[in-house]
């Protein structure tokens, strides 16, 4: 063989290629169901979230939330509430600050709260 490094490289490409196919993250069922239950959450909730500094409302959060989700479903890249959390309610994508909640005067972190109503939620309905 002449090129034994081109026919590796082309090896690497198709087998990570391959890869990319079995690896499309969806959300089944009890994903959606978790995610659809923790917007509610979000958007029902009487807090402040505060993101790049700026202050929203409950129901313009859950508004975000749901524009960040349906471009994580539109690239397959959440297949769970946890990644929900992870990719969408946890930081800025365009500034990569964290996401704040203030819920009367107790301020933390977005993840930390939807993690904790995520495992209300799995308590509730296993």
């Amino acid at each position: 063989m002449k090129h034994p490094q081109l026919l590796a490289s082309v090896a690497l490409l198709a087998a990570l290629q391959l890869a990319s196919t079995v690896a499309r993250a969806e959300l089944d069922a009890q994903g959606q169901r978790e995610v659809a239950a923790l917007l509610s959450f979000v958007g029902q909730s009487r807090c402040t979230f505060i993101r790049n500094g700026k202050t929203y409302h409950a129901a313009d959060a859950k508004n975000h939330l749901e524009l960040k989700l349906k471009y994580l479903i539109e690239q397959n890249k959440v297949s769970s509430a946890d990644e929900f959390i992870e990719k969408a309610g946890t930081q800025s994508s365009f500034s990569g600050k964290p996401y704040l909640v203030d819920c009367d005067g107790n301020v933390q972190t977005s993840a930390d709260w939807l993690k904790d109503e995520l495992r209300l939620l799995r308590k509730v309905q296993p």
